[in-house]
């Protein structure tokens, strides 16, 4: 039965309230007018009457570029969406027996995924008897949590779920560094590899020229071994 509502600010003849509160295209305060003079100031300045403030009594209304303002606010939306960054949580299963080079090789896991700024959730799965000892998960989760404390922390602690315990580790370092920082490694090895390769077509270009300044190497004479049939014994 309603009609459809828009969100849109009302500009120039969209604005029907007799009077308006006035700001200039500077922000100056220009007083409470009468809306056709504001839009007469408008229209002699280039500019759009935009409202700003349609709660206010009088309503307050900008003298401004509505096209410009637009399209600054759409970079701006646009820029806050390129910086935001997905939580990404990944997942580490273990078991409360695992041996010490499993538990090596997923704690290796842990840090690389804290590294770039992921969150980590820990899951020890308990089966048989196991689940009758629940401080062994305990203990195993406080071991990695001590081992990887210097590329995260304990965001959620354990916590006992059905046959399972669960931790969420979170990163010391936010994504967009970790990026940054992954970012400026790869730049650093480009550097050193165009730096090498540079340093090799100098070296090459150097032994060129060295090559090209030395004297000829005089032919050896044929002697009369040289002259016979290779196949005479």
């Amino acid at each position: 039965m309603g009609g459809h509502i828009s969100t849109e600010q009302r500009i120039n003849e969209r604005i029907r309230v007799p009077e308006v509160r006035l700001v200039g295209p500077a922000g100056e305060q220009v007083g409470i007018v009468r809306t056709e003079d504001a839009l007469r100031l408008a229209r002699d300045q280039g500019l759009d009457l935009v409202e700003v403030a349609a709660q206010s009594r009088p309503p307050v209304c900008k003298l401004m570029d509505y096209g410009k303002f637009k399209y600054e606010n759409a970079q701006k939306a646009r820029e806050s969406r390129r910086n935001q960054t997905n939580t990404i949580i990944k997942e580490m299963k273990l078991r409360p027996k695992i041996d010490d080079h499993d538990y090596e090789t997923k704690k290796g896991h842990v840090v690389r995924f804290l590294k770039a700024g992921d969150k980590v959730k820990i899951t020890i799965m308990f089966r048989g008897r196991e689940q009758s000892r629940p401080e062994l998960g305990f203990n195993l989760l406080k071991r990695l949590s001590d081992d990887v404390s210097d590329v995260g922390f304990v965001e959620s602690s354990p916590k006992q779920d059905g046959r399972n315990m669960l931790m969420v580790l979170g990163p010391n370092r936010k994504k967009t560094e970790a990026k940054a920082d992954v970012q400026a490694e790869k730049d650093r090895r480009a550097a050193e590899r165009e730096e090498k390769a540079a340093a090799e077509r100098e070296q090459e270009a150097e032994l060129r020229a060295r090559a090209k300044q030395d004297p000829a190497q005089p032919k050896k004479k044929k002697g009369p071994v040289d002259n016979l049939d290779p196949d005479v014994i």
